[in-house]
């Protein structure tokens, strides 16, 4: 089974009263590098067999964190940047949420197109896509590290979760946080969901429970024995 982590960009001094979006030039604030050699840590001990990162700053400097002390490079990928917010870019997330439109990011966002920029079904098909082609690349036993966005990490989470992409507004990607997915041959599952612990992988359930007929697919009925 391949595993994903899943990592949001530490801070920046935009993160938050601002819509950075694709602003270029937006980099780690104090407080987000400190967050990205957090990540760093709560990660050591779990090999990687390939860290991605979106081509903008704040990730591939939350990407590097990891990186550093590695073997792996960094690898950026188009295909994980921000959400293209258009004409939303740049602007106060007050004065956005008195736009007509920002309900409609909230309430049913697979109507959501920004004027100028993308859609937000367009911007979950191609981080999906991405990676699916990642999961393949790195193979069935690979372990691999995405640094992206907010809105990227959450559409990728609900695809995961079987879930409509008008109700990916309920999970939360905090800066610096991860999540762990586990992509198995009948479905993924979510180890982890905006987590800042430190990170064990747990083993595949055939090789932790002793089963013979069950697969590295198979939920666990009952709940089992858990998996940190």
């Amino acid at each position: 089974m391949t595993t994903l982590l899943l990592a949001r960009h530490g801070l920046t001094d935009l993160t938050g009263p601002v819509l950075a979006g694709r602003t270029p030039g937006v980099h780690l604030s104090e407080a987000g590098r400190a967050q990205a050699a957090a990540l760093a840590g709560r990660i050591a001990g779990v090999g990687l067999d390939a860290i991605v990162s979106s081509p903008l700053e704040r990730c591939r400097e939350t990407a590097q964190a990891v990186a550093d002390g590695r073997a792996a490079e960094v690898v950026i990928d188009e295909r994980f940047i921000e959400c293209g917010y258009g004409e939303w870019t740049g602007r106060p997330l007050k004065e956005l949420a008195r736009e007509p439109l920002w309900q409609v990011v909230q309430a049913h966002p697979s109507a959501a197109a920004f004027p100028g920029g993308e859609a937000l079904t367009a911007m979950q098909h191609r981080a999906v896509a991405a990676v699916r082609e990642w999961n393949e690349r790195v193979g069935e036993k690979g372990v691999y590290l995405i640094c992206s966005h907010g809105d990227v990490i959450k559409a990728i989470v609900a695809d995961a979760l079987g879930l409509h992409l008008d109700h990916f507004q309920r999970i939360t990607a905090d800066p610096g946080a991860l999540t762990v997915i586990r992509y198995a041959p009948l479905r993924p599952f979510v180890l982890r969901l905006n987590d800042m612990g430190e990170l064990r992988l747990p083993e595949d359930s055939e090789e932790k429970d002793g089963g013979e007929n069950i697969t590295g697919s198979d939920a666990a009925v009952g709940g089992g024995p858990g998996t940190t």
